[in-house]
């Protein structure tokens, strides 16, 4: 048996070299992409003004800093995503393991006592205690020895588990971002939300107080008997309907300043900010870019692609489990009657085995593995060309959006000043007596609508500002520690151009 096994030890380095050849597997390539020149929204020599890391800073709002490094290091989206990240590093270990032999100890001890009668003799490894029909014999055993296991990865399949699990938790480091980014931009958004709430506000309590104004004219003409009671019937509806908006205003507020809570990792109630005017934040500028850069600069996108990554060494897996599984067994250690005899080379025992596991028959279980393998591969890949191409729609759409947005508020502001102006001329006349309240009503309305939608157009400018940071990835960038460094194995070849991101945030 010692022959046997010993030959069958130098014949598998053989063995492995001729079959390294027949690897099953295939390394992971990018699929090809379509990427456009340039964007929709721009001409294809715009330059790149990417944003940074902490691209919020430059709205130029202290408070709208607090709030993002509340939900930066108290979310608990990014907890959870954080907490991912490790059982992905988890994963990446088990599935590592594999490649390496199991090791085990183990060691026994066994005493029997065994009552003798009248003339019966000892035997030779116990102890005889008393005599004549009270002797006794005791009997003693002990044995330590070591066992290994191991299954020899001919076929990659070993490898390409651990590949794949390595995917895996570089998708659970995109991930993490990818949710870090969408927190962050939610609560800028619904800072800006109650801002613009409390501008909607002013401007409702403002023109309640003009409205107001008009209306106590309006009271001195009906009872000198200068205007009609329709007159002053339709002033006070118009006071009524502007009085009816601030509860709204103030409730909507307040929602806004909820959810800012689940958004920070904190109750409601401990949210003390006071938002301030939307007039007074700061827009900086962003250019787009190029197409073909923006694909290092998406989480999402990386983590689409981690994700077919990590299924294209699944395929070479379920390849594997076709062909057969060779294992190595090998176990050495002592046994004696006597502990302190137990080390010693005639106690010595080893042995050494090997078996061979070939799927003959299983009713098409692995074939329906492996087709179901592929199927998932081919879904993930058109995931991953819809994120490339959905990446591509938001700066798009997100520049489109700030151009459009941008024209908008400055043609609105025009508005405004001449319905302002149109306003005050037409109290000035009713006051004289030239023209009836009709003619300032019109005027009071439209003035009351356009600094309504005046508000509600910077809204949308700030938001498609917001938008265009976050389509063009919040200043993540797919750089930093390789990943054949952190998962030692991996060889570059394997990933290209992957990276591992540290973990982000300060949650425990």
């Amino acid at each position: 048996m010692k022959n046997r096994s010993t030959r069958f030890l130098l014949a598998v380095p053989g063995a492995a070299a001729l079959l390294c050849g027949c690897d099953i597997g295939r390394d992971y390539k990018r699929p090809d992409l379509d990427v456009p020149i340039a964007y929709r929204a721009t001409r294809a020599s715009e330059s790149a003004a990417w944003p940074s890391a902490d691209w919020w800073l430059g709205y130029q709002s202290p408070q709208l800093n607090t709030l993002i490094e509340q939900a930066r290091t108290q979310n608990f989206d990014i907890a959870a995503a954080i907490a991912r990240v490790r059982q992905a590093d988890a994963q990446v270990r088990i599935a590592g393991a594999s490649l390496l032999p199991d090791i085990s100890g183990n060691g026994s001890g066994s005493w029997q006592h065994e009552g003798l009668g009248t003339g019966s003799s000892s035997r030779v490894g116990t102890s005889v205690k008393g005599g004549g029909s009270n002797a006794s014999i005791d009997f003693h055993s002990y044995s330590a020895g070591l066992s290994a296991t191991y299954e020899l990865d001919f076929w990659g399949r070993y490898r390409a588990t651990r590949q794949s699990a390595v995917a895996s938790a570089m998708f659970s480091r995109f991930d993490q971002q990818t949710v870090a980014l969408t927190v962050i931009t939610n609560v800028a958004n619904t800072w800006f939300t109650a801002l613009s709430l409390v501008d909607r506000l002013n401007v409702a309590r403002r023109n309640l107080a003009d409205a107001e104004q008009t209306l106590a004219v309006v009271r001195g003409r009906f009872d000198a008997g200068t205007a009609s009671q329709l007159d002053l019937a339709q002033q006070e509806a118009l006071v009524a309907g502007e009085r009816t908006l601030i509860p709204n205003f103030a409730s909507l507020l307040e929602q806004e300043l909820i959810a800012l809570g689940i958004l920070t990792g904190q109750p409601p109630e401990r949210i003390t900010v006071q938002p301030g005017t939307l007039t007074a934040l700061a827009l900086p500028l962003v250019a787009s870019g190029l197409p073909s850069d923006l694909l290092a600069r998406r989480p999402d996108v990386a983590s689409a692609e981690a994700q077919l990554m990590a299924q294209n060494f699944s395929v070479t897996v379920a390849r594997a489990a076709f062909f057969p599984n060779i294992q190595l067994t090998a176990s050495g250690g002592y046994q004696a009657a006597a502990l302190n005899k137990l080390i010693t080379p005639g106690g010595a025992l080893a042995s050494l085995t090997e078996g061979l596991t070939l799927p003959i028959f299983d009713g098409g279980t692995l074939r329906g593995q492996l087709d179901l393998a592929k199927g998932r591969y081919d879904e993930l890949l058109a995931d991953y060309r819809k994120a490339v191409v959905q990446a591509f729609s938001d700066v798009d759409t997100a520049l489109t959006a700030w151009r459009f947005t941008s024209e908008q508020e400055t043609l609105q502001r025009l508005a405004v000043d001449a319905a302002r102006r149109a306003a005050e001329i037409a109290r000035a006349q009713m006051a004289a007596g030239t023209v009836d309240i009709t003619t300032v009503l019109t005027a009071q309305t439209t003035l009351f609508s356009d600094e309504d939608t005046l508000v509600q157009v910077r809204l949308a400018r700030a938001q498609a500002l917001l938008n265009l940071y976050k389509a063009m990835g919040g200043g993540w960038q797919g750089a930093g520690q390789p990943v054949t460094e952190q998962f030692p194995g991996l060889t570059p070849g394997m990933i290209p151009g992957a990276v591992a991101l540290p973990v982000g945030g300060n949650v425990r």
